[in-house]
C-alpha cells in the first residue's frame, strides 16, 4: 500500500516493528510494553532518550522543557490560553483547527483575530499585518492539512509566539528560539495517535492571575517529567523509535530535503496534467499536505480517478469533506516511491481521458 492518509498517518517501517516485538516482549525482560510501569527505570529510559532525541533533532534551546502529554492537539487548544491569557491573545486563523483554537481561547479572555485569510477559502497564508503588542501570545498554525498552506519560515513576532505544529513539526529546520510555546498531536510525523508534545520556555509560564487545575499546569508536567499522571506508554515508544529513524537517515536537513523532492514531484505533476489544478496558491502550498482537484470540465471524473488510484495500492487521498478533491499527505516517513507510484497513476489516468 501506499499511504497518503493524513492522520494517522505512515510511520518507518522499523518503528512498527520494533513495536510490534516489544508489544510480545519488551526488551528481553519478559512482559510487554503494554503492561510495563511508566515509573519502571526500563519506560524511564525510554521516556528519557526520546526527549533527548527530540531535542537533539530540532535543537531546542536549554531553557525549554519538552513534555509527553495526552489529550491530542485539542486539549492545547485550552491549555494554551489556560496558561498563558491574561489579557488578551492574537490568533491567525488560517482554517478549521486554526478556528478550533481560537474558540477555546475565547473562553478564558479577549481573543483577536489579527490576521486571516477566510477570504480566499484559506488557500494563503496572511502576511503584511500588524502584530499587536500589548498581547499575551500570538497563536499560529504552522500546516494546514485541510487547505494544504504552509508557513515557509519562522516569523518573528514582538510578543510571545505559540505554534500548532502539529503536521509539519521535524518536516524541516525549525528557529525553536523565536516561540514560546511549540505543540502538536504526534500522529503525523512523531509517531502514533496518543501522545502530544509540548516545548515551551519556562519564563512564559506561572504569569496568570487565575488557579489552575493541577492537570492543566505546565509547570506540574514539568516538574514530573511527564509523569504527573500515568504518560500514554506505547506511543512515546513509538516515538522513540521514529525519533531514532529520522535520526539515522541524516535528521532533519536530510528530510527536509526529501520532503521537498516529494513534494516538488507531485505538484509538477498537478500544474502540467490538464485533469488536475492544486487549490493552495502556489507560494503556500504545504509540502505535508496537498491538496489538488479535478480542473474544470473534469469534475465528474472524479469517483473513477479515485477508484483508479484504489487499484494500484494507493489509500488516503481523498480530500477533506469540506473542501473535497483530493489530499496527498507526504509525511516524513512516506518514500518517494509512492509519490512516483500516484505521479504515474495521473499520468495514465490523464492518457485515458485525453480529448
Amino acid at each position: 500500500k501506499h499511504n497518503f492518509s493524513a492522520g494517522p498517518s505512515i510511520l518507518p517501517r522499523v518503528a512498527i516493528e520494533n513495536a510490534a516485538k516489544a508489544i510480545l516482549d519488551f526488551d528481553g525482560i519478559g512482559l510487554s510494553l503494554l503492561e510495563i510501569s511508566h515509573r519502571s527505570a526500563d519506560f524511564e529510559a525510554v521516556n528519557n532518550e526520546a526527549e533527548a532525541l527530540f531535542r537533539e533533532l530540532l535543537q531546542v534551546p536549554d531553557n525549554y522543557k519538552i513534555l509527553f502529554l495526552g489529550g491530542g492537539a485539542s486539549t492545547q487548544f485550552f491549555q494554551v490560553p489556560y496558561n498563558l491569557l491574561e489579557k488578551k491573545a492574537g490568533y491567525v486563523n488560517t482554517g478549521v483547527w486554526a478556528n478550533k483554537a481560537i474558540k477555546e481561547a475565547r473562553l478564558f479572555g479577549e481573543t483577536d483575530v489579527v490576521a486571516s485569510s477566510e477570504d480566499k477559502n484559506f488557500n494563503y497564508i496572511p502576511k503584511n499585518y500588524t502584530i499587536p503588542t500589548d498581547l499575551d501570545y500570538l497563536h499560529i498554525t504552522t500546516n494546514n492539512t485541510i487547505y494544504g498552506t504552509e508557513y515557509k519560515t519562522d516569523i518573528d513576532s514582538p510578543v510571545t509566539l505559540v505554534a500548532d505544529m502539529s503536521s509539519d513539526i521535524l518536516s524541516r529546520p525549525v528557529d525553536v528560539s523565536k516561540y514560546g510555546l511549540i505543540y502538536g498531536g504526534a500522529q503525523k510525523n512523531i509517531g502514533p495517535a496518543g501522545v502530544t508534545f509540548v516545548i515551551v520556555r519556562e519564563d512564559i509560564l506561572g504569569k496568570v492571575s487565575r488557579k489552575l487545575p493541577s492537570m492543566v499546569d505546565y509547570r506540574n508536567h514539568i516538574a514530573n517529567q511527564s509523569m504527573f499522571n500515568t504518560p500514554p506508554v506505547f506511543a512515546i515508544y513509538v516515538v522513540r523509535e521514529t525519533l531514532r529513524w529520522l535520526k539515522s537517515i541524516g535528521g532533519v536537513p536530510a528530510i527536509q530535503k526529501l520532503n521537498e523532492e516529494k513534494a516538488a514531484l507531485l505538484y509538477e505533476e498537478i500544474d502540467r496534467n490538464p485533469l488536475f489544478e492544486g487549490t493552495a496558491v502556489k507560494e503556500d502550498r504545504s509540502l505535508m499536505n496537498i491538496c489538488f482537484v479535478m480542473a474544470d470540465g473534469y469534475e465528474e471524473l472524479a469517483p473513477e480517478f479515485m477508484e483508479f488510484t484504489k487499484e494500484r495500492g494507493i489509500v488516503g487521498i481523498k480530500g477533506h469533506r469540506l473542501v473535497g478533491g483530493f489530499r496527498a499527505s507526504c509525511y516524513n516517513a512516506l518514500p518517494i516511491e509512492s509519490v512516483r507510484v500516484l505521479v504515474e497513476c495521473m499520468q495514465e489516468f490523464a492518457a485515458k481521458h485525453a480529448k
